[in-house]
């Protein structure tokens, strides 16, 4: 499995692929529901929790909010739309202070919640496209030179 972090050129936002429908098929909403979760918790942990909400039910919230938009986005019902409106997520973050490190580390800590998934059997190929789509369109949320 590549998971490699792309080289982020402040103010670039490259094109992007969605992950291709088979993720969403073999992960289901519950799994992609658990690894945005868990994603989350170890956002918590972690040293960029800051630019998360700081309120329990604001980031349980949040976790939902970003759950929604995966599977959405994987092409699953539009949770986010109906619940949401547009994603418009470049204007959604613009008032956080993100850039490339604080990206580079929020990407960091889906990899081994990935590995793990590809032991309980989601393939290389459908976790390759999910990587490939949050690689390339968390880019697209940094919005403050490092």
């Amino acid at each position: 499995m590549n998971l490699e972090i792309a080289q982020a050129q402040f103010g670039v936002r490259p094109p992007v692929q969605k992950p291709i429908p088979e993720f969403l098929i073999e992960m289901g909403e519950d799994g992609i529901r658990k690894l945005i979760s868990d994603h989350y918790d170890a956002i918590k942990a972690s040293d960029i929790y800051y630019l998360f909400p700081q309120d329990a039910e604001e980031f349980e919230a949040a976790k939902k909010h970003s759950s929604d938009f995966i599977i959405q986005i994987c092409g699953g019902f539009p949770h986010f739309n109906q619940n949401r409106g547009a994603p418009q997520m470049v204007g959604r973050h613009a008032p956080f202070a993100i850039d490339a490190p604080a990206r580079q580390r929020w990407l960091e800590l889906y990899r081994p919640l990935l590995e793990e998934l590809k032991s309980s059997g989601v393939t290389e190929t459908s976790l390759n496209s999910f990587w490939g789509y949050i690689n390339i369109f968390s880019i697209w949320m940094i919005n403050t030179q490092a």
